[in-house]
């Protein structure tokens, strides 16, 4: 069965001429699809024609297993099931500019940042576009509008390069969600290649690059992807980014404690960013026990500000969400999934 959400509206024309409809009935269902109805709800359509397309498609595809909401900041944690059993996880921020959701790209992740849980179990499959899309109309179904979009949930976009591209052509299409592409921000781990594509499709999003380091060898020890790839080489396909789209660079830096906190860090760092238009993220860590890490102090985060600052670096310190519910990128995942794995165990005992 096909993922309804996959489809633009070009192609639902096209799927719906074969089925002997007229042309726009395709605008139509792309439009119910996009404010999250399945086909029975899609009362503009015949009935015939609704269990015609309840029989080939899926109309949803992502549907929430489970909800949790932190007692501290309202931040809402939602666990996913695809249609294929695999779980997935996103976050829902609530800022007084409106919500921005945390969408995932990939069933688990590759890249084996050492701060990250979502790559723990390695890389299951990656999303189609209708999927990561389905994150967005499962979070509008269940609050309200989603206003900002951050695809830094578990995966690597341009790991997922094609879907995460049809994902964002499809959130601006004419009777969608129609979300503005300035109202979206990708993050990455570094690809400089994809970097340099990406500058090319005309697809205005927010560059979010995962930098976590002043330098090649901490950057080494904290991503594996660095060991391939250099920080002048990642710095020269952001540049590359900004010339064609005229968009500021956001980089984030996880601040953790005797690795890369330090004062004479935040010097090398706005060292490596002098003249660049952008700005620095910096992220106090949320824990993740099984990688060993800590996050700095409150004292360290201010003083790395600090230092930036007065080297002329425009920066920002995230505001702490979601900890008390497993705030961190694969941690709901991964919990889930040791709980279904010892309760299948028990099942066998």
């Amino acid at each position: 069965m096909k993922n309804a959400l996959d489809l633009t509206t070009a192609e639902w024309r096209a799927e719906l001429s074969g089925m002997g409809e007229p042309a726009f009935r395709a605008g139509q269902v792309f439009s119910w699809l996009h404010k999250g109805a399945d086909f029975a709800q899609m009362r503009n359509l015949p009935a015939s024609l609704r269990a015609r397309l309840a029989e080939r498609y899926d109309a949803r595809g992502v549907e929430i297993l489970e909800k949790f909401v932190s007692r501290q900041d309202g931040t809402v944690k939602y666990l996913y099931r695809l249609r294929d059993g695999n779980v997935i996880e996103g976050v829902r921020m609530r800022y007084h500019h409106g919500d921005t959701l945390c969408v995932s790209t990939q069933v688990g992740c590759r890249m084996g940042c050492a701060f990250c849980a979502s790559t723990l179990e390695g890389l299951a499959r990656s999303l189609s576009a209708g999927e990561i899309l389905g994150q967005v109309i499962a979070a509008n179904r269940d609050e309200m509008r989603i206003h900002n979009i951050v695809l830094m949930g578990s995966g690597e976009p341009l790991d997922n390069y094609e879907q995460t591209v049809r994902f964002l052509r499809l959130l601006r299409e004419p009777g969608g969600l129609q979300t503005s592409l300035r109202a979206v921000s990708l993050s990455t781990c570094g690809l400089p290649a994809r970097i340099r594509t990406l500058a090319e499709e005309g697809l205005p999003v927010t560059l979010s690059v995962s930098l976590h380091a002043p330098d090649d060898a901490i950057r080494a020890q904290l991503m594996p992807v660095a060991r391939s790839v250099s920080m002048d080489e990642l710095l020269a396909a952001c540049r590359y980014y900004l010339d064609k789209t005229g968009r500021r660079v956001i980089f984030e830096y996880a601040l953790i404690a005797g690795v890369n906190s330090r004062v004479e860090h935040a010097a090398a760092l706005a060292s490596r960013l002098r003249g660049m238009q952008c700005h620095v993220n910096l992220i106090p860590l949320n824990p993740v026990p099984e990688r060993g890490l800590a996050g700095a102090e409150e004292s360290a985060v201010q003083a790395f500000r600090q230092a930036l600052e007065a080297r002329h670096i425009s920066v920002t310190v995230r505001r702490e969400m979601g900890r008390d519910i497993a705030g961190a990128c694969g941690q709901l995942r991964r919990g889930y999934l040791a709980s279904e794995g010892a309760k299948e165990g028990n099942e066998r005992a």
